[in-house]
């Protein structure tokens, strides 16, 4: 069985091989998980006012502060085979 990080970096891979563009939500959290998982907890200041999709993106990183790397990349991996329909 391949190793989590092995499964993480071919999802990451993956998921631009999606049939269809997912919601706005899911594509949050994406981005969420992948950036939790491959560098921690959230850093940096929070994007300036007029900066929506910033905002967004931080926000949705920011509510995973406190989970651990490896249970990000299992649910990266799980939502990126969810949508691939595995």
């Amino acid at each position: 069985m391949p190793e989590l990080k092995e499964l993480f970096e071919k999802a990451s891979v993956e998921v631009k091989t999606l049939p269809s563009k997912p919601d706005n939500n899911t594509l949050l959290k994406l981005y969420a998980l992948y950036k939790q998982g491959a560098e921690g907890d959230v850093s940096g200041q929070r994007p300036g006012g007029f900066d929506f999709v910033g905002n967004a993106k931080y926000d949705a990183w920011a509510e995973l502060k406190g989970t651990a790397p490896e249970v990000a990349q299992r649910q990266y991996v799980d939502l990126v085979n969810g949508l691939l329909g595995r």
